[in-house]
């Protein structure tokens, strides 16, 4: 079989590239080149101000040092970041990840959050590390809240980043791109609500649901995440063995199970996503929940905000 693409690991909002330290470890000890990155305004860039066009780049300096093309993951920011790097830089990218960022960024809920992050949080004693560090013990297990707290939380980088966001463009962007998509979510994550307009904005999308995960899938649910991106590791890699083929499989099984954090006895939901499939490839019928696709999808040209 040919070999996989090495893969790089764009974080969340506030968090840095240690929020990966699982998948990382996880994805080289099973022979998977894994670079975690960190976006401009976090971690050890906590300095940096956060533009759209320095979190564009910084994902394609991380493709460019591992040795891209890649299959790239994103989770929530990331995820959208991901996006958009795939779109103006097909090239460098082999498959696209995308976590926990199924919503569209609509400004009225950008504005929101700035007027949050300048007016309120920015004036608190402590810039909001109390709220902060109560959600975080709150929301997240103790491996993973030890993980995103490794390289610090970017609490000053909320506004920078809800201005940039309003360039973001998620379904257009999907629209654009030619490599498969794998859409993850966790089963309880309030990102999900566009997550069907989402998949029929890719040409080749899929959608996996984690049982027993929120927002923050990764580090809620890590082995199983882990477990995913093996899968799609595996699908990559079988993509390059076959000629003219064009549509990728949802994830398949991942022959050897991954020492001490990789089980097939931890399940992920494989959406059916093509009609009148009802079973994934490689997922046993118990675990697939079925969900029928939508008759008549809705367009995608009707992107105005509402308000």
């Amino acid at each position: 079989m040919a070999p996989a693409p090495p893969v790089v690991l764009v974080h969340g909002l506030r968090a840095s590239r240690t929020m990966w330290r699982a998948q990382v470890e996880a994805l080289q000890r099973a022979g998977h080149p894994a670079l975690a990155i960190d976006l401009p305004g976090h971690g050890e860039r906590i300095a940096e101000t956060f533009t759209w066009d320095g979190a564009l780049q910084a994902v394609s300096d991380g493709v460019d040092e591992i040795g891209g093309p890649a299959l790239v993951v994103g989770l929530s920011l990331g995820g959208y970041i991901a996006i958009a790097h795939a779109a103006r830089h097909p090239g460098q990218v082999a498959g696209l990840v995308a976590a926990g960022c199924s919503s569209r960024p609509y400004p009225v809920v950008l504005r929101g959050w700035e007027a949050a992050a300048d007016r309120f949080f920015a004036r608190l004693p402590d810039r909001g590390a109390a709220v902060n560090q109560v959600l975080v013990d709150r929301f997240l297990p103790a491996q993973g809240a030890a993980d995103a707290g490794a390289g610090g939380f970017a609490l000053d980088v909320v506004g920078d980043t809800m201005r940039a966001m309003r360039r973001a463009d998620p379904l257009t962007d999907l629209a654009r791109l030619d490599v498969p998509v794998w859409i993850v979510n966790g089963r309880f994550d309030h990102f999900r609500g566009e997550e069907r307009r989402f998949l029929a904005a890719c040409r080749e999308g899929h959608l996996v649901v984690v049982p027993g995960a929120s927002h923050l899938v990764s580090l809620v649910q890590p082995v199983r995440f882990t477990r995913v991106l093996l899968e799609v590791l595996d699908e990559l890699a079988a993509r390059a063995d076959r000629s003219g083929v064009v549509r990728a499989q949802v994830p398949r099984a991942h022959a050897p199970d991954d020492p001490g954090l990789v089980g097939h006895d931890d399940d992920v939901v494989a959406e059916p996503l093509e009609r009148g499939r009802r079973h994934a490839p490689g997922v046993a019928a118990a675990e697939v929940e079925p969900v029928p696709v939508e008759d008549g999808a809705q367009p995608l040209d009707d992107r105005a905000d509402p308000s």
